[in-house]
């Protein structure tokens, strides 16, 4: 069986082992299967030796996170997220059964945001009966069963306006996040505009499944609700790393183009912080430990950002784990929610030797993942939207 696979990206890894202390999964299991090793290994005897795609093959890949990690690790510089993607995408075509048909439509029901709004409201009012174990599954304890509206304060056609990227599950449980980003955004003097109707889901969660036609379909609506030449700022690291990466995924000039103007919003507030206000007088000067999602630090590659952006407004504290993932992994801590626990274990334990009383991060899956366990974690943004109220 031929994977869809680039042999040239295949060969690029010499099996040093460098990369086993960045691998989540390796760390927790201590198995050479679970590594980026054991797993390029695993596919070079699918694709070049005619091995099966076996169920153990399918566990390998399938429990990867896909955190990327060992690609900042990596000296000989292997482009595991591209193997372990197409590896997934092929399993997918394959293996029918490696992802069933109510995970595709749960998938697809991502881009319908009115549908998604709808399921998210009655998932609530079916939390607040406790019909839910939203700690089980990973859910903020309090789903919102009412979101502000956001209003644009620009067009996307306008001079000196962004456009905000809102997104699927971020929109529906983390609207407050948006609100917080535009009211920063607007202290800059910028006026901020929202995606037009169409542009629902980023296709994150559907290119981790290995359903990239599906993604594909995705991001070429999330292109059409952002015309024009506006930066389009995004509030969500999982998120920003695939708008980033369209460019790759439909191999168009015009894909390459809108990827071009894509930002993590802190990227942006970093080159704009020193026109922000200056906290106000009554601001309490929070003390807070920085968790970067693995998105942020090893994908868009900008995670010092953050600190750039927030530094100005709060005591920060860095954590002594080198970055390793926390295990949310987007839908991952759902489908492996005890390799999920035990990888946010050794996050709790680096939170707790920091002695911050909150947690900042820049990704709802992340900071659900983290207060699933109990942990304060707020959203960069939220921090300084509250800092210079």
């Amino acid at each position: 069986m031929k994977l869809d696979i680039n042999e040239d990206h295949l060969a690029t890894c010499v099996s040093c082992g460098l990369c086993l202390p960045h691998c989540p999964t390796f760390r927790v299991t201590g198995e050479e299967q679970y590594s980026p090793r054991g797993r390029i290994e695993a596919m070079r005897q699918v694709h070049m030796s005619d091995a099966p795609i076996s169920t153990s093959f399918i566990d390998m890949m399938d429990t990867c996170v896909q955190c990327r990690g060992c690609e900042t690790a990596c000296p000989s510089a292997v482009p595991f997220g591209r193997l372990m993607e197409a590896t997934r995408e092929t399993i997918a075509r394959e293996v029918p059964a490696y992802q069933p048909w109510w995970r595709r439509l749960g998938y697809r029901l991502l881009a319908n945001h009115r549908l998604l709004l709808l399921g998210s409201t009655l998932l609530a009012c079916a939390q607040r009966v406790r019909l839910v174990p939203s700690a089980r599954l990973g859910l903020p304890a309090k789903l919102p069963l009412r979101r502000r509206k956001l209003r644009a304060s620009g067009h996307v056609h306008d001079t000196g306006c962004v456009i905000l990227f809102t997104g699927c599950v971020m929109d529906a449980w983390q609207r407050d996040v948006h609100a917080a980003a535009q009211r920063v955004i607007e202290a800059t003097g910028t006026r901020v505009a929202f995606p037009a109707a169409g542009g629902g889901c980023c296709g994150a969660l559907a290119t981790h499944a290995g359903l990239v036609a599906q993604t594909r379909r995705f991001a070429a609506g999330v292109m059409a609700s952002m015309p024009g030449q506006a930066l389009i700022l995004v509030d969500s690291a999982g998120c920003g790393a695939q708008l980033k990466d369209y460019g790759h995924l439909l191999q168009t000039t015009q894909a390459v183009a809108f990827s071009a103007r894509v930002r993590d919003i802190h990227e942006w507030l970093a080159e704009h912080v020193a026109e922000l206000p200056a906290p106000t007088a009554t601001a309490v000067r929070r003390t807070v430990a920085v968790q970067d999602p693995c998105h942020l630090r090893h994908v868009q590659r900008t995670h010092l950002a953050v600190r750039i952006a927030l530094g100005p407004f709060v005591n920060l504290v860095e954590l002594d784990d080198e970055g390793l993932c926390c295990g949310a992994g987007g839908a991952y801590s759902v489908l492996h929610p005890d390799l999920a626990g035990d990888i946010r274990t050794r996050k709790l334990a680096s939170v707790a030797r920091s002695g911050a009383p909150m947690v900042a991060s820049a990704n709802p899956g992340c900071s659900m993942h983290l207060a699933a366990a109990g942990l304060d974690v707020r959203h960069p943004v939220e921090l300084i939207a509250e800092a210079i109220a």
